[in-house]
């Protein structure tokens, strides 16, 4: 059985899919699998991702019959996955050739079972930011973010069955990973972050900006549930309207905002 299963919810990503799964293929370390789950694409994806699997027997695909969103997706990867560590990869992104081998090298040794890494964003026009994390992230660090870069991240199988996975309601849409980052700290378990970029995500600096308010909505009450469970204070109360606020403002602002936050 493989140490690592690669979870990947792949969704109209013709273009990309080939050089993500390829980012992976040249990984340094080679004890993986892994699990395509085709999102009801309606390009070529499901097709390509067929054709890649046939090429290589460490890939498995499965589909949903029709679009069914990220954490029931991921979900739905889990389930097939055989490994002890679960990685994550979406299918228009990559990563360094030495991303698992770091990752696995300082998971494996049992006192995190959430390692993830610093992130470079990048769009047709190259790169153009980076984000590097918190190296370990505190309860009281929730309130201002995400903790992990998520598509970047490797954590446990035990972790990740023992919350439940992907929480699939509703107001955890588009803040999945931040709400399963928090119920695996609020349930004693513990993470970290290596300082280097590992992982490139592709974004487009403008679709932030687009991002739908009632997406904001549910991180502004996912901080809510954080500030309750970890006793915060007046600081974090005041902090949690963040969303609301990024959501209100004029694009150009927003723009100018991400454009600072993850300049180089």
């Amino acid at each position: 059985m493989p140490s690592v299963s690669v979870l990947m919810g792949i969704y109209n990503c013709e273009n990309t899919l080939e050089a993500a799964v390829e980012s992976i293929r040249a990984q340094t370390f080679g004890d993986w699998e892994l699990i395509l789950c085709d999102d009801g694409s309606t390009d070529g994806t499901a097709a390509l991702a067929e054709k890649l699997c046939a090429q290589d027997h460490r890939l498995t695909l499965l589909r949903n019959e029709k679009n069914l969103g990220l954490p029931k997706t991921l979900n739905r990867c889990a389930g097939r996955a055989a490994g002890e560590y679960f990685a994550r990869m979406d299918g228009d992104d990559l990563c360094d050739p030495t991303r698992f081998e770091k990752e696995f090298s300082l998971i494996a040794g049992g006192e995190f079972d959430i390692v993830s890494c610093g992130m470079r964003l990048f769009d047709d026009g190259g790169v153009y930011g980076e984000r590097i994390y918190k190296q370990t992230p505190q309860c009281a660090d929730f309130i201002y973010s995400s903790p992990f870069c998520h598509a970047g991240s490797m954590f446990t199988r035990k972790a990740f069955e023992a919350v439940g996975g992907y929480s699939e309601a509703e107001d955890c849409l588009r803040v999945e990973d931040y709400d399963l980052w928090f119920r695996m700290y609020e349930a004693g378990f513990r993470g970290c972050n290596l300082p280097e970029a590992l992982y490139s995500m592709r974004d487009d600096r403008a679709a932030a900006a687009r991002k739908k308010f009632v997406y904001r909505v549910n991180e502004y009450r996912l901080k809510r549930r954080i500030i309750a469970s970890f006793h915060l204070g007046a600081k974090a109360r005041a902090l949690s309207l963040k969303p609301l606020i990024l959501g209100l403002c004029p694009t150009f602002v927003y723009r100018a905002l991400h454009r600072a936050r993850h300049a180089k």
